[in-house]
C-alpha cells in the first residue's frame, strides 16, 4: 500500500518541482539582462552627450540637433510596440542579439560619419537597436522574476538608468579628449553585450518560454473588462509620454543651456548631465521595492 502511495505521489512531486522551478526568481538572469541594459543605454547615451562636440564639428543648428534627437527617439520608441506585438505572437529568444547588433553598426557609423546625413543614419541604427532590445529584455526580466515583478523590473530599469548616467561621463572622459573616432571603442561593449545576450537567449529558449503563461495568469486577466484594460493602458502611455518628453528635452539641450548661460566648459556640462541621469537611476532603485511594498499605483 505504501508503494502505491509513493507511486501516486511521484507525479505530484514532479509537478510541484516544475512549478517551483517556474516560480523561483532567477537572479543570475536578472543580473545579466540588467547589465546588458546598462551597456545598451550607455551606448545610446553617447549620442546626446556628443551634441556639443558634433554641433561645433559640423556647424549644426539647434533644429538639426532636434532632428537628430527626433530620428533617434522615433526609431527607439515608436518601433517598440511593433516589435513587442510581433514577439508576443512569435517569441524570438535571439532577437536580443540582433538588437545589440544594430547598436554596434550605429556606433561604428557614428565614429566614421562625415556628414549630417550619416549622423542621422547612425542615430536611426542606434535607435533601432534600442527598439528591438527593450521589449524582449523586459520580457526576460519578467520571466526570471518568479512573481517579484517590482523587484525584477526595478533591477532591470536601474541597469538602463546607470548606463544612461555613465554614458555622458564616459563621453567627457574618452570621446571629448580623443574625438569622434574614439566612439568606435565602445563597440567592445556591444560585442560583450551580444555574447551575454546569446547566453540569455539560450536560457529564454529552454526555460523562459515555460514562464510566459504561469498558472492562473490568464484567468486573472480575463476577469478585467476590456474597456478598463484599455483605459489603464492609455493612462500609462500618457505617464510614459510625459516622462520621456521632458527627459529627452533635458538630455538634448541641458548641456547647451549650461554652456551658454553659465559659461561652463563642455566637459563640465557633460558632468552635470551625468548627475542628472544618475539621479534618475537612484529614483528607479528606490521605486521598485517601494512599489512592491506599498503598491505601484501609490508610488506612481
Amino acid at each position: 500500500m505504501s508503494e502505491t502511495a509513493a507511486a501516486l505521489s511521484a507525479p505530484s512531486r514532479a509537478a510541484n518541482s516544475a512549478e517551483t522551478s517556474v516560480e523561483r526568481t532567477v537572479f543570475g538572469v536578472i543580473a545579466a539582462i540588467s547589465f546588458c541594459h546598462l551597456l545598451n543605454d550607455l551606448m545610446q547615451a553617447l549620442l546626446p552627450a556628443m551634441y556639443p562636440m558634433l554641433k561645433n564639428s559640423y556647424a549644426l543648428s539647434f533644429s538639426q540637433i532636434g532632428l537628430l534627437t527626433f530620428t533617434f527617439q522615433f526609431t527607439a520608441s515608436l518601433l517598440q510596440p511593433l516589435v513587442g506585438a510581433y514577439t508576443d505572437r512569435r517569441p524570438r529568444p535571439y532577437s536580443l542579439v540582433l538588437g545589440m547588433g544594430f547598436t554596434l553598426l550605429g556606433l561604428l557609423l557614428l565614429a566614421r560619419a562625415g556628414s549630417f546625413a550619416w549622423l542621422l543614419l547612425a542615430a536611426s541604427l542606434i535607435g533601432t537597436g534600442s527598439s528591438v532590445f527593450h521589449p524582449e529584455s523586459s520580457r526576460v526580466a519578467r520571466m526570471a522574476s518568479g512573481g517579484r515583478h517590482g523587484l525584477a523590473q526595478s533591477l532591470f530599469q536601474v541597469g538602463g538608468n546607470l548606463g544612461s548616467a555613465i554614458g555622458p561621463l564616459l563621453a567627457a572622459l574618452i570621446v571629448l579628449p580623443r574625438g569622434q573616432p574614439s566612439v568606435a571603442w565602445f563597440s567592445i561593449a556591444a560585442l560583450l553585450g551580444m555574447i551575454l545576450l546569446a547566453n540569455i537567449g539560450r536560457w529564454y529558449r529552454h526555460h523562459g518560454l515555460a514562464r510566459l503563461n504561469p498558472r492562473g495568469a490568464g484567468a486573472a486577466a480575463a476577469e478585467l473588462p476590456r474597456a478598463r484594460v484599455r483605459a489603464a493602458i492609455v493612462v500609462l502611455l500618457a505617464l510614459i509620454f510625459s516622462k520621456f518628453f521632458y527627459l529627452a528635452s533635458i538630455t538634448s539641450y541641458y548641456t547647451f543651456y549650461l554652456i551658454d548661460h553659465f559659461q561652463v566648459s563642455v566637459r563640465n556640462a557633460q558632468l552635470h548631465l551625468f548627475i542628472f541621469t544618475g539621479a534618475v537611476a537612484v529614483g528607479t532603485i528606490v521605486g521598485g521595492p517601494l512599489g512592491d511594498h506599498f503598491g505601484r499605483k501609490r508610488i506612481i
